[in-house]
């Protein structure tokens, strides 16, 4: 090419064809090489504006990541508009305050004298009464039980004898179970630091415990819902459809992972240092159940093979939203709107049904079958893909989405074949999201048995929940040496 801008038009009129024709066949080598570097670069341009647009809207990135330029942006849901006001809907039964038969106190305001004539009306007598009730705390302060045993000398032996103090009093001076459970309440559930949980108790019973009072108490009710929490980990594996979901967990200074198995009825964490199989593994619920695991396709579940795979959907909806917004793919829209169409079709199904008609699940299983053939068509395979080290071969995300979408037809489309699996994994999701507030509000965990004393109380925390059950009361229980055992349950949703 060099030599050719050298050349002159003069020049160029004396050479001969054979000389025209090389210069040109140089000339097109030079543009192929041109359009293959523009196409490279375009890619990796692409690439690198993919890896920058995304956020939690198109992808599994949390919020919390988005930064403060992404959050300014408008927001857009995946939710579909239902077409109704907000606040509660016709026929919703509210909770409002109502009056009590017998309230636990009652103050008379008595008519002395007529505000009009100045009668005196004392000895009147009372017509009828109007009504008003206010609902309040009463002051709370620390009530101090002492416990007596007495000691007797026998006249017959001489032996002296003591009364016997209840199992659970043991010390000279110490703190009930109540008070116990409703610390580990506050650090646990309500993710309270220490200080403040100690700040708050002094300021509501005028009485500010140690720290090392909510350390203890947290020692003794795990030690106490322990037949708890294996129940949980038990009906797990026997529940026909589980939630798995893992994250990132801060613990002594390095990066560890929660994994959570859960189901509407149940839950269960553990904290582990290992994110894929072995640490799946480990929890002991995946090794042997025997349901289906709804996950986001991480590829280590897959390698438990005695359970059926199913896949949540919301993370679909995410890569394919990303799929429109980056890459300007109709396909990617087609496929959004059919599986929020084939959940509409499910949601409205009747109550007893347990499976789409089987009209219906062939019509949705040829409009899935024919969009990822759109897909390919705009996204073929490399001709010469460059060399690449062990693993995956490196594709597109577009390619990447459609082969997940084709070779997982069964597993994406489980919730129309079988009513009892959900759309999505929010389930898991939800779980696992309190864990996460906990790290950013404490940072990480001191100690890995602080954070698995975290993981066993809050799964029986949000089991006790997800039955309806009183929290506090429950944390107590536990501590009595009575916790709330969990029968087993079937229902997945």
């Amino acid at each position: 090419m060099t030599m050719m801008k050298e050349l002159k038009r003069e020049e160029l009129e004396q050479l001969d064809k054979s000389e025209l024709i090389e210069i040109i066949l140089l000339m097109q080598q030079h543009i192929h090489l041109l359009e293959q570097q523009i196409a490279t670069h375009s890619a990796e341009i692409q690439k690198l504006k993919a890896q920058l647009s995304k956020d939690s809207r198109t992808s599994s990135k949390p919020p919390s990541s988005d930064g403060v330029r992404k959050r300014t942006r408008k927001t857009q849901s995946l939710r579909q508009k239902q077409g109704r006001s907000s606040g509660g809907q016709p026929g919703h039964t509210g909770k409002t305050l109502t009056q009590v038969a017998e309230p636990d106190y009652q103050e008379i305001h008595a008519v002395c004298s007529c505000p009009k004539c100045a009668a005196d009306l004392r000895d009147v007598e009372v017509e009828a009464l109007e009504r008003r009730q206010v609902f309040d705390i009463p002051p709370v302060r620390i009530a101090v039980t002492e416990h007596q045993a007495e000691i007797k000398t026998c006249p017959q032996c001489g032996a002296h004898v003591k009364g016997q103090f209840p199992t659970d009093v043991t010390q000279p001076v110490q703190y009930g179970h109540r008070l116990k459970a409703q610390a580990s309440y506050l650090n646990i559930y309500q993710l309270l630091p220490w200080a403040r949980i100690c700040e708050v108790m002094g300021d509501f019973c005028r009485h500010q415990p140690a720290e090392a009072l909510i350390l203890q108490a947290n020692a003794a009710v795990q030690a106490g819902m322990a037949p708890s929490l294996a129940t949980i980990s038990q009906s797990l594996r026997g529940s026909p459809v589980v939630h798995f979901d893992e994250s990132g967990l801060r613990v002594e200074n390095a990066l560890h992972w929660l994994h959570v198995a859960s189901t509407a009825w149940l839950t269960y964490y553990t904290v582990q240092r290992k994110r894929g199989q072995e640490g799946m593994a480990t929890m002991g619920i995946l090794p042997t159940f025997t349901g289906k695991a709804m996950h986001d396709c991480w590829p280590p579940y897959f390698a438990f093979e005695n359970c059926q795979h199913v896949l949540c959907n919301a993370h679909h909806l995410r890569d394919l939203l990303f799929i429109t917004e980056q890459y300007h793919q109709v396909w990617a829209t087609q496929m959004s709107q059919l599986l929020l169409e084939i959940k509409a079709e499910v949601d409205a199904s009747p109550p007893e049904a347990c499976a789409l008609p089987l009209n219906r699940l062939g019509h949705f299983a040829e409009r899935y079958n024919a969009i990822p053939i759109q897909g390919f068509t705009a996204n073929p395979p490399a001709e010469t893909p460059a060399p690449q080290k062990r693993g995956r071969k490196q594709q597109s995300p577009p390619k990447n989405l459609l082969d997940r979408l084709q070779e997982r037809k069964t597993q994406v489309l489980a919730f129309m074949y079988d009513f009892r699996v959900p759309f999505d994994n929010n389930l898991a999701e939800r779980d696992v999201r309190m864990v996460k507030v906990k790290q950013k509000v404490f940072g990480a965990f001191r100690t890995t048995a602080g954070a698995e004393t975290f993981c066993a109380i809050r799964s029986y925390i949000s089991t006790v929940r997800k039955h309806g059950r009183n929290v506090i009361a429950a944390i107590f229980d536990a501590l009595s040496g009575n916790p709330f055992i969990p029968a087993f349950c079937s229902q997945t949703t």
